[in-house]
């Protein structure tokens, strides 16, 4: 087959790989965690004991933080942890990608990839007929009984051709695109 040199003869950049993984990485972290200060926790609304006579510190609530029960001081508050990345090095590291997966070999095109039922033993079949066994297979659409058997695999991974990204494309060894998804893809990244 004929593959488009801009994208598959791209220039490797280790650089721009790192970026965007490592975004798309952070991007799926939730960001929920929360503690509360001084000024959340119950309680503490009058002084401990009066300011002056008493031989003892100033104190004007129990919830300060070294009293137990206190609040916490620059505690993690709920953030987001995305990070934005340019549309041209998104497509440029995609590239990257895609050009060191064909460079190692572990790239193949297949005419068709669909299973008839969604059965897991079918698609190790399919798999074993190929010769490869950690995979990213990427189709034009959504196939679900593809989908449905790939998914009980720890190393397979079935992806619509919009949803290609770098990550998993790095994630693992072998690379299978049917022809209707290369199709897609080079259209994409043109």
């Amino acid at each position: 087959m004929d593959l488009d040199g801009k994208i598959f003869d791209a220039p490797v950049r280790t650089d721009l790989l790192h970026a965007v993984a490592s975004a798309q990485r952070a991007a799926r972290r939730r960001g929920t965690a929360a503690t509360k200060n001084r000024s959340l926790v119950s309680g503490g609304g009058a002084k401990p004991y009066r300011q002056k006579g008493t031989g003892r510190a100033r104190q004007g609530t129990i919830r300060a933080a070294h009293y137990a029960g206190g609040g916490v001081v620059f505690g993690p508050q709920p953030r987001s942890y995305r990070q934005r990345i340019p549309k041209k090095v998104r497509k440029a590291a995609l590239r990257s990608a895609l050009s060191l997966r064909r460079r190692e070999d572990a790239f193949q095109v297949v005419e068709s990839l669909e299973l008839d039922e969604p059965r897991t033993r079918l698609l190790v079949q399919h798999l074993a007929d190929l010769g490869v066994d950690d995979v990213l297979i990427v189709t034009a659409e959504r196939e679900r009984n593809l989908e449905l058997a790939g998914r009980n695999l720890p190393r397979v991974r079935v992806l619509a051709a919009a949803g290609l990204n770098v990550y998993d494309v790095l994630a693992r060894k072998n690379l299978i695109f049917t022809q209707a998804a290369l199709e897609r893809v080079t259209e994409r990244l043109q």
